[in-house]
């Protein structure tokens, strides 16, 4: 488990099923909605993601962002149902509530805003 310098990224680098259940059982524990990035390195539009995952992780501290690489943690993907790079999947209380196939820059910080009101609505 793989966890980013503070200053650099903080998005968790999974690395195993195992870590992959700690953080979202973890998240889920402390009420924190989970947005996860599935990518390959052979995926030029999961590349390009990557960047963007960094800078909205930095946007949203109440959010944990993961992101699984599907060819070194197969389990995952599998577990998840993910098909096609990227995929971002968007978890809360550890059940996914919002899909986004693809890299659509807008339509997923969308989808991100809208699960961090709500989560927000549902603590108050």
């Amino acid at each position: 488990m793989e966890v980013s310098e503070q200053n650099k990224s903080r998005v968790v680098v999974i690395d195993s099923l195992q870590s992959w259940d700690f953080y979202v059982t973890q998240a889920t524990t402390q009420n924190s909605p989970v947005v996860a990035h599935f990518t390959a390195s052979w995926c030029i539009p999961s590349v390009t993601m990557g960047p963007v995952f960094d800078e909205l992780a930095s946007s949203y501290p109440d959010l944990l962002f993961l992101t699984v690489d599907v060819d070194e943690v197969k389990e995952v993907a599998t577990k998840m149902d993910v098909k096609a790079m990227p995929t971002f999947l968007l978890l809360n209380n550890g059940a996914v509530v919002d899909k986004v196939v693809g890299a659509n820059p807008e339509e997923i910080k969308k989808r991100i805003d809208g699960l961090a009101q709500s989560s927000r609505v549902s603590l108050a």
